[in-house]
């Protein structure tokens, strides 16, 4: 979708999530810090996660072999199953990433024999979270057909769910200031090196001058980074994670 490159900071300290002040907020770290005591934040902040990235798991889950009913099946099981027993107490807070910690998840969950023999099914599932069945097997047949293994097909769809989000993020904020059209205009710079954008095309397009469009982009691009980082941070429990997430999204195949 894009190839804007991740920011390279100096390295941040290795302090604890437990002292990071503003930063333990974020809603893994709120799960990994409260999550042995099963409090409500906790629930809801997992499920947020969840929510937001359960398509990824569905990938895998289908990649793996299983028909698009028994994927359905078994990721719903998996999430139900997260969500009731307390498997947050098996999360190692000093290596705290949501997607790591899924991933292993699931797959101990799939090499279970209540995951494989004994999945719930959907009509009576007391799940509280929206999972988007009707366009799953959709947005799955949709993927390009290549040799990935499940593990790289599931790197490939939370690459794509960050961006995703995060460019959500972005069109709401335009929205929010009536600059859709803007925005609609600006979105496809998105692709592309940056020396290579249609300056002069989007000025006229836009009505202003070629180095306000310049501008224009710059600003996009940058408020975009900015809220992929804090999308970034949701999914980690320490700061120096966030930009080695960052990396590890870039070299995957949906974020280049």
């Amino acid at each position: 979708m894009s190839t804007l490159s991740p920011e390279h900071p100096a390295p941040a300290s290795t302090e604890h999530v437990r002292a990071a002040g503003n930063f333990a907020t974020t809603r893994w770290s709120v799960v990994l810090l409260a999550g042995r005591n099963d409090t409500e934040r906790a629930r809801a902040a997992l499920a947020k996660l969840c929510e937001t990235y359960w398509y990824p798991l569905y990938v895998y889950v289908r990649r793996r072999g299983s028909s698009p009913t028994d994927a359905q099946d078994l990721t719903q099981g998996f999430f139900e199953l997260l969500l009731e027993r307390q498997m947050l107490a098996k999360a190692d807070p000093a290596r705290g990433r949501f997607r790591a910690f899924i991933l292993t998840a699931i797959k101990n969950f799939l090499t279970d024999e209540w995951g494989k023999s004994q999945t719930r099914r959907r009509g009576g599932s007391i799940l509280k979270i929206s999972l988007d069945w009707s366009a799953a097997e959709q947005r799955y047949h949709e993927e390009p057909a290549d040799p990935d293994s499940p593990d790289k097909a599931f790197d490939r769809r939370w690459a794509l769910a960050m961006l995703e989000t995060a460019l959500l993020a972005l069109e709401k904020e335009y929205q929010a200031d009536h600059a859709e059209d803007l925005f609609a205009a600006l979105r496809p710079t998105f692709i592309g090196e940056r020396a290579a954008q249609p300056y002069a095309e989007l000025a006229a397009q836009l009505g202003m001058t070629e180095s306000a469009a310049r501008v224009a982009v710059h600003r996009l691009r940058k408020r975009y980074r900015a809220l992929l980082r804090a999308e970034i941070a949701q999914t980690v429990a320490l700061k120096e994670d966030v930009d080695e997430e960052m990396r590890h999204l870039f070299q995957s195949p949906g974020g280049t």
